[in-house]
């Protein structure tokens, strides 16, 4: 059985994560979505929030599992015996940081976690949870960018009545 993990904050999930969480779907028996508890941040939604807001996106993905963890992937990894972590790439400038982790994984994994790129459909290649949030804080229209449960959350974050 193929089986992935596709690692991000998340936060929130946006059309391009969910174009991303897709497409691997097709690919792999099982992908495991895990939403990464990074202390060095301080996320609009928690990490509880998170997972439920993945699970409830990708409902209708019946191989697509939610789970979160903390610390570095290639232990999360080891631990679920997963061998490949899926990365969503937008631009050149997602590959050139991306690559850097991917070695980084793979020498510290000792050559166990591999990483498969899958470059984002151009429909969302401008899309960033950071970008969604910004928007958001504004009360500035977010439907191209999130389901519309995921755009009510922010907008109550924000307390912006919409």
């Amino acid at each position: 059985m193929k089986r992935a993990v596709y690692p991000g904050s998340f936060d929130p999930v946006t059309y391009g994560h969910l174009d991303i969480i897709r497409r691997a779907s097709e690919i792999f028996d099982v992908l495991i979505v895990s939403v990464l508890d990074n202390k060095a941040k301080t996320p609009l939604f928690s990490v509880e929030e998170r997972v439920k807001i993945l699970k409830e996106a990708t409902k209708d993905i019946p191989n697509v599992e939610v789970d979160s963890f903390s610390g570095l992937l290639i232990n999360y990894a080891a631990k679920k015996n997963l061998h490949i972590a899926v990365r969503g790439l937008r631009a050149i400038t997602d590959f050139e940081y991306e690559l850097q982790i991917a070695q980084t994984n793979r020498k510290l994994s000792e050559g166990k976690l591999d990483t498969m790129f899958l470059t984002t459909s151009l429909e969302y290649a401008y899309l960033s949870s950071s970008s969604v949030k910004e928007i958001a804080s504004f009360g500035g229209d977010i439907s191209q960018c999130v389901p519309d449960f995921v755009a009510e959350m922010l907008y109550e974050k924000y307390r912006i009545v919409h």
